[in-house]
């Protein structure tokens, strides 16, 4: 006999045409999705995109014309440790739910719920059920998506991870324009992490940046000059600490266009453009 099972999730509308984000893991192997919104309206959704890296799907419901109420989407980069959010979804099941919290971490790594391993941390309750739904900031903006918690009971211990909006808007990108599969910009170069060891050596004052330690023939970091050695400090501004850090921001960069790179070299900094 044929077994029939059900999984339940939270999302986000973020165009008032009907656009809705998930997490992957919510609709992953699901034959059908139903979207049921706070006012008890039912539709059938259409899988735009599913990205298992990011653990983010792209969902499409036919309103009849109708605009509905969405959520804009906040650069996640202006947040900061402390600031005020709201975790919004439907936990166990019992309805649409809002806890309250605070920005606990930024640019958290080793999670080990995805490939892009750059989270934010909350302590907002979340539980069960939130997955996939909205983090938002205190002017009423998308700042991430709920994805995981670390428990051992399987409640809320007040360790909460959220996808950042800035990856969120890089999905919803691929998805608008058609695509079934996320394409990424390329760096060209394998990394690794700087030891204190590595950074003494180098005569940098503390570990930072991602070390090069091969380098593509002709891709865009051996025609921006970059070498094997080089250690790469920031990608337009933004210090890379990790690996992690490193794909999240080429990860949220569009494709065909630039970046500043600033790396160390012979114990300077240099600045070049990807």
């Amino acid at each position: 006999r044929q077994r029939m099972q059900n999984s339940l999730g939270s999302g986000v509308v973020v165009t008032a045409e009907g656009l809705i984000v998930t997490n992957h893991h919510v609709i992953d192997g699901a034959d059908e999705i139903t979207v049921a919104l706070a006012d008890r309206r039912e539709f059938e959704a259409e899988l735009m995109l599913a990205d298992e890296r990011t653990d983010l799907a792209v969902l499409r419901i036919d309103t009849g014309g109708e605009k509905l109420p969405f959520l804009e989407l906040r650069d996640s980069d202006e947040l900061e440790v402390g600031d005020l959010v709201l975790a919004i979804g439907n936990p166990l099941n019992v309805g649409q739910t809002v806890t309250s919290g605070i920005v606990s971490a930024l640019a958290r790594t080793g999670i080990g719920v995805s490939d892009f391993q750059f989270f934010i941390q909350t302590d907002a309750a979340i539980n069960p059920g939130n997955s996939g739904g909205a983090l938002i900031t205190m002017d009423g903006r998308l700042v991430g998506v709920n994805t995981a918690i670390y428990s051992r009971t399987g409640g809320s211990h007040g360790i909460g991870f959220a996808v950042p909006s800035n990856m969120v808007r890089a999905i919803m990108t691929s998805a608008t324009a058609g695509l079934k599969h996320v394409k990424r910009p390329w760096l060209g170069a394998g990394t690794q992490a700087v030891t204190a060891e590595i950074a003494q050596s180098l005569g940098l004052d503390r570990p930072a940046g991602v070390m090069v330690r091969t380098l593509f023939p002709g891709g865009p970091a051996a025609k921006a000059g970059v070498r094997v050695g080089d250690v790469l400090l920031r990608l337009d501004g933004h210090p890379l600490n990790s690996a992690n850090a490193l794909n999240f921001r080429l990860g949220t960069r569009r494709l065909g266009g630039e970046a500043e790179i600033t790396f160390w070299r012979d114990a300077e900094t240099r600045t070049s453009t990807l």
